[in-house]
């Protein structure tokens, strides 16, 4: 394909372009839930809800998200069949654990990443005055739907929501006349609730990475002056240098997340790559070239590269980059440069 700056730019989610939805969940009217901002940039996601705008469809064997929310704003416990992963753009928030938050919790902030394991309840809480924003990654084309705590059900039901089965959201408020010839969702049991299981705690530090203890691994392909690469999760060892971890995972990822800093004026030559590839500016901006052109993109854009097109990386600007780069499969090969 003539990969022209036209066919490029709609690979490319700007932050400022992105369309959300307010209407995802079951609990988007729920008390302290009506603030929050759901947003699938590649891959439907698990939104139930028939207004979700999705920015790119091409299946990429994972999918990428966003959540955006105000202080003191929440995200229901719930659980997932595929890894869900949390890249902290801005803010600080806090993990509870539980079907009911009984199970502990863990803090996070910016440039911060977690991974937490698939079959146990989570939900997520902005702590900090302003709005805060998570870059999200689900694996697989198809991440199922949400097994949501009990207790969500309820809340959900005293203003007017209820789920179809298959997980389409229905509105009930202005009348039941909505449920006829629906099958409705039954809430979760609580013998099914009690399978899911929250691990242990020192268990779930595992599956955090703090901005400041991500280190560059020497041995990238990317690594040269003013260029670092560093492992953030690695499910098993990689074809182009990278051990496991630092979080690995004893749950199914089907792919890597790296975090690439970039002095300025450092350049990465053009190379290809033979797995999918998406780039998520955290801070600077960052130049991507290749044959046919180049785009600039600043913080909060994704794009995602075209497998096997040759590009390069520059930092153009006066201050630091950096970008997280999700790479698909658990052990991403060797680019050629």
């Amino acid at each position: 394909m003539d990969w022209t700056e036209d066919a490029m730019r709609a690979r490319l989610v700007r932050y400022a372009d992105l369309v959300p939805c307010r209407t995802a969940f079951i609990d988007t009217r729920t008390p302290g839930s009506t603030e929050k901002e759901n947003f699938t940039i590649i891959g439907a996601g698990v939104s139930e809800s028939a207004d979700q705008h999705v920015h790119i469809t091409e299946r990429h064997g994972f999918n990428i998200g966003a959540a955006r929310q105000p202080f003191g704003c929440v995200n229901s416990q719930h659980s997932h069949d595929t890894a869900e992963v949390f890249v902290v753009h801005s803010g600080h928030w806090r993990l509870p654990f539980g079907p009911n938050k009984e199970d502990g919790f863990i803090d996070i902030g910016p440039g911060d990443v977690a991974s937490v394991p698939i079959h146990m309840f989570r939900g997520f809480a902005k702590l900090d005055e302003g709005l805060g924003f998570l870059f999200t990654v689900l694996g697989q084309d198809d991440p199922g739907k949400v097994t949501w705590a009990p207790a969500v059900f309820e809340a959900a039901a005293d203003h007017g929501l209820k789920l179809a089965k298959g997980g389409r959201l229905i509105d009930t408020s202005s009348g039941e006349y909505a449920l006829q010839d629906v099958e409705l969702a039954d809430a979760t049991a609580a013998d099914i609730a009690a399978e899911l299981r929250t691990p242990p705690m020192e268990k779930l530090r595992e599956c955090v990475v703090a901005a400041d203890a991500m280190v560059a691994n020497p041995n990238s392909p990317l690594a040269r002056d003013g260029v670092e690469e560093a492992a953030v999760i690695t499910p098993v060892a990689t074809g182009d240098g990278f051990g496991a971890g630092p979080i690995a995972g004893w749950w199914p990822h089907g792919f890597n997340v790296r975090r690439l800093t970039m002095r300025t004026g450092a350049f990465v030559p053009s190379h290809a790559r033979s797995e999918a590839e998406v780039i998520f500016v955290q801070s600077g901006t960052l130049e991507i070239s290749w044959a046919g052109g180049a785009i600039v993109m600043g913080a909060g854009d994704t794009l995602t590269v075209p497998v096997g097109l040759p590009h390069a990386f520059r930092n153009t600007a006066s201050v630091d980059l950096v970008a997280f780069i999700v790479r698909g499969s658990d052990a991403p090969s060797m680019p050629v440069f």
